[in-house]
């Protein structure tokens, strides 16, 4: 019997997806909800890991079962607005989540050596990811991610020891669900956070380099995908540790990171500051790396089906004009957003757009991957059938929410 535990030592485009998807959106949220609530919502950062595993999982049975991504499946077997939906929202995402992790990583940089402005940190991070995606390949992209995710890992972990609650609480947390009065928007922002949005995408692409492309290749990329939620949640539990110990004193904004670094020195000396510093930076240039590299297969995969030739290879190549166009789209013109700010308008397009992806996602796999005559025996099942409509309950809730929020 194939054991899918034997393939955790290959482990190795889930942690690249892992580290791409913890940035400074989720530590912000994690942080907001540990502060307000402390430990008592911590199994929310374990259900939002367990709905992006089965969605993650259910985009990997497509493109082993069928042999195209997820996107070409959009484009080639649904109605054209959704794929031309999709490819608008890409465009809007990508210039705002770039401006953002440009100015996240200069603010982390800052923190750690503030001789150097936010701006030309910001910058710098920026160009240099571009470089090494540029000069580099996938494997020297993972290789960098597995040292970015296990030194972040290593470091809030250290952070939640030294100003844990007590065992109890944290137990409690996790295996006793509660919902205090006033939680729940918080609750939703944690599932909805934790592990990324878009980027799930980009895993295809990614196995794709490690050339796990055939069915028998599902078990290992199901053991490769448990890795990294796991150490998703993980995360995710040891920054609302963080903030339920310390209760930092500003709950919004990227500055909320700086406020989390200042009551840990207090708490935990100068040594739990440079830690979670440490991890902070490592967290928001991981995922710009990740951001960087990913995110430029879906544009140049959409050129592809677009201008679809028979003969062309199915793999998306990282040597592409539309490859390396759209990731000179994502390094440089966001840097704009640091001189001029971020439009308010810019942000509410951003937030509610963003809220409609997950449950679109959703619905997308319910309609395709429940269909024998393209999956066989890869269909979906009754338990993931259960949590997709689960999930899409959920995001919809959130998508009300962020609507509500900018127009109610």
């Amino acid at each position: 019997m194939n054991n899918p535990l034997r393939h955790i030592k290959h482990a190795g485009p889930g942690l690249v997806l892992a580290a791409t998807g913890l940035g400074a959106g989720d530590l912000i949220a994690a942080s907001v909800a540990g502060a307000k609530f402390g430990t008592a919502i911590l199994w929310a950062a374990v259900l939002g890991a367990i709905m992006k595993y089965v969605m993650n999982e259910g985009l990997t049975r497509w493109q082993l079962a069928t042999g195209t991504t997820l996107l070409e499946g959009w484009v080639q077997r649904l109605p054209k607005f959704i794929s031309i939906y999709f490819f608008i929202y890409l465009l809007a995402w990508s210039f705002i989540v770039a401006g953002a992790l440009i100015a996240g990583t200069g603010l982390a940089a800052h923190a750690l050596f503030p001789g150097i402005s936010v701006e030309r940190w910001g910058i710098f991070h920026s160009l240099l990811a571009l470089v090494l995606v540029l000069v580099g390949r996938y494997t020297l992209l993972e290789y960098l991610m597995k040292i970015f995710l296990g030194l972040m890992l290593l470091l809030v972990i250290i952070c939640a020891i030294l100003v844990a609650p007590g065992v109890p609480d944290i137990l409690h947390g996790l295996l006793a669900p509660s919902v205090p009065e006033g939680s729940v928007i918080f609750i939703f922002s944690v599932i909805g956070g934790v592990g990324g949005s878009v980027t799930l995408l980009c895993y295809g692409y990614w196995i794709d380099e490690r050339n796990w492309t055939e069915p028998k290749d599902l078990p290992r990329s199901r053991a490769d995908l448990a890795v990294a939620y796991f150490l998703t949640g993980l995360f995710g539990i040891a920054i609302m540790i963080i903030a339920a110990g310390i209760h930092p004193d500003v709950l919004t904004g990227p500055d909320m990171a700086l406020g989390i670094a200042n009551r840990l020195e207090e708490v935990a000396g100068p040594f739990g500051k440079w830690c979670f510093l440490i991890g902070f930076w490592c967290a928001v240039f991981s995922s710009m790396l990740g951001v960087w590299q990913g995110i430029p297969y879906l544009f140049a995969d959409f050129v592809e089906q677009y201008t679809y030739q028979p003969e062309k290879p199915s793999h998306v190549s990282t040597r592409s004009i539309a490859y390396r166009g759209y990731l000179v789209y994502l390094a440089l013109p966001p840097m704009l957003l640091l001189l001029a700010g971020e439009p308010v308008w810019l942000v509410i397009v951003y937030a509610v757009a963003g809220a409609f992806f997950m449950p679109l996602l959703c619905v997308l796999l319910l309609l395709l991957n429940n269909r024998r005559k393209l999956l066989g025996d890869l269909k979906n099942g009754l338990l993931t059938n259960l949590v997709l409509l689960g999930s899409l309950l959920l995001f919809v809730v959130l998508l009300y929410t962020e609507v509500a929020k900018h127009f109610g």
